[in-house]
């Protein structure tokens, strides 16, 4: 592979990985504001089942009963709906995090094959660095010995 589109697979790469972290950050924000409003919901639950049990001491009328468990039953409803949308959640973070791993996976690919290629460039430096090294050497040589041979 050529430098440039290496580097431009790099940046699409580093790219994907970000907007997927975004994207499960996104999610796992969701996923905390779900449970918040579970929670609040079965704390409400208790609170007003509380209400129910209080009532029912200090002496009830049957509609206002029926009117506490019309809205317990409401309520334990909207529970249900809840866990349920808190599952699917669940299930969205977990995606969203197999995603940002594959585009991580994919990113650590290209960079070690950009590291390759600039091990791969090094060498080649290193190489002809010493090619020329060594014909400097040899020519200096040759010059040396033109010389002691002209001079004698």
């Amino acid at each position: 592979m050529q430098q440039q589109p290496l580097d431009t697979l790099l940046d699409l790469a580093r790219e994907a990985r970000d907007n997927a972290g975004m994207a499960l950050a996104n999610e796992r924000r969701t996923q905390q504001h779900t449970v918040a409003q579970l929670d609040a919901l079965g704390r409400y639950r208790l609170e007003y089942a509380q209400r129910l049990q209080d009532a029912m001491h200090a002496g009830i009328d049957p509609a206002t009963m029926h009117n506490y468990q019309q809205f317990l039953a409401s309520l334990d409803a909207a529970i249900v709906r809840a866990r349920q949308a808190l599952g699917d959640q669940e299930q969205r973070v977990a995606s969203s995090q197999q995603h940002w791993q594959q585009e991580q996976r994919k990113l650590c690919s290209y960079d070690t094959l950009a590291s390759r290629r600039a091990d791969q460039l090094r060498q080649q430096a290193q190489r002809h660095e010493q090619r020329v090294n060594d014909e400097l050497s040899t020519n200096a040589l040759l010059r040396r010995r033109r010389e002691q041979d002209d001079s004698h």
